[in-house]
């Protein structure tokens, strides 16, 4: 294995533990709502807590994270994220859940911005979408097993067990990447002073391409958020799956983006970023559709759709991330990703709230003790929106020089 793959593994795995310690809330839900008497309101509380908190701690990262060696940074946020993680396994109640995802999310939304930071730091634009590609497969192994495997320790032991679990995997590769991940200092430039925080906010906040990046990504998060955290709980209360079947959702969505998102990349460096983009960015509008206004129908019906759904979302949010990375110089780009992650995180954790207001719950006619959910489908016609409001986005990027 040479150097690049070996780097690129690591990433992918400490990418991986972030990922599914933000997904492992979503199928967690009827569980958690049950176990906790909470409403959707207040699980949507749970999940946007992390995602408020990862953007907050994402703009304050804005202003230092270009100071410093992104290894040495990434050593301290992986380690508050490790922590954050912990504080969840041993919460007792939903109050205390409540805080720790905070803790968390304030790490790993950084954490997610300086991985993808260092990988476009590592690889040259030519075949960057093919490195992200590889790392946001991290993204396919948490959904076919991490968080199938999660499910399965909560219904072993408790919600709780998942958390542990990654708890320990996070340690080891906290090791991984101390020793094995080289330093990367080429964004700072010798005999330069650190930007300051107007020189900070005029390079990220005060030109027109890095803007339009960032209002691309919040619609973009937008038009995926809204939908994502009541897949769960809609395909129990309204498709009639059982709390155990959710993970063959994810089982068979994370197989299928095992292979297709690193083939993405490869599509995206070889065709254009924004045709694979516009490509996938359309044929997604489709699953969107079809699982918010999902009747009761057989189980392999519906992870058909949920499957296509994983691979489509997938394969828009490859070359998207690739764009976006290339809006900004290199000495900028620590901070841009941070801020970024800020806007992606708020954005995310928004569309949740918006989402969680537009929904109402009674009793289910397919799943018994279960609570099916009502205008499911109005939200699904706002991701539609969000969606083609990023593919006219898209258009205006422009690649910043030596990006």
């Amino acid at each position: 294995m040479n150097k690049e793959r070996l780097f690129l593994l690591i990433l992918a795995s400490a990418m991986f533990t972030h990922i599914m310690d933000f997904m492992i809330m979503m199928p967690l839900g009827p569980q958690l709502m049950r176990l906790f008497d909470i409403t959707p309101q207040q699980f949507s509380f749970l999940v946007s807590s992390y995602s408020f908190t990862a953007g907050a701690s994402g703009f304050l990262a804005a202003f230092l994270i270009d100071r410093f060696d992104r290894k040495s940074s990434l050593v301290f946020i992986y380690t508050g994220f490790l922590l954050g993680t912990i504080a969840c396994a041993l919460a007792p109640n939903y109050q205390i859940l409540l805080l720790s995802r905070c803790l968390a999310g304030a790490f790993g939304g950084v954490l997610g911005a300086l991985i993808l930071s260092i990988v476009s730091d590592a690889i040259p634009l030519e075949r960057r979408a093919a490195g992200i590609g590889i790392v946001m497969a991290s993204f396919s192994a948490a959904s076919v097993f991490g968080v199938p495997f999660g499910l399965y320790l909560a219904s072993l032991f408790s919600w709780q067990a998942p958390f542990f679990f990654l708890a320990g995997i996070s340690l080891a590769i906290l090791f991984m990447i101390r020793f094995l991940v080289p330093a990367f200092k080429s964004h700072l430039a010798e005999g330069q002073k650190p930007a300051g925080i107007k020189e900070v906010i005029k390079n990220v906040f005060g030109r027109k391409n890095p803007l339009l990046g960032l209002l691309f990504t919040s619609v973009l998060m937008f038009g995926h958020f809204t939908i994502i955290p009541f897949i769960a709980p809609y395909m129990v209360g309204n498709v009639g799956f059982t709390e155990q079947e959710l993970t063959y959702i994810y089982l068979v969505g994370g197989a299928l983006t095992i292979f297709s998102s690193p083939w993405v990349g490869r599509m995206a460096d070889k065709n254009g970023r924004l045709k694979v983009f516009t490509i996938f960015g359309f044929l997604v509008l489709i699953p969107i559709i079809i699982i918010t206004h999902m009747p009761p129908i057989p189980l392999w019906e519906a992870l058909v759709v949920s499957g296509l759904f994983f691979v489509l979302a997938n394969g828009r949010m490859v070359p998207s991330t690739t764009m976006v990375t290339s809006v900004i110089r290199p000495e900028n780009r620590g901070s841009f990703m941070s801020a970024r992650s800020s806007i992606q995180q708020m954005s995310s954790g928004l569309a949740t709230l918006i989402a969680g207001t537009m929904i109402t719950e009674r009793p289910s006619e397919v799943t018994e003790g279960a609570k099916a959910l009502v205008g499911y489908e109005n939200v699904g016609w706002i991701a539609v929106v969000f969606s083609l409001l990023a593919l006219l986005l898209a258009r205006t990027l422009r690649v910043a020089k030596g990006a």
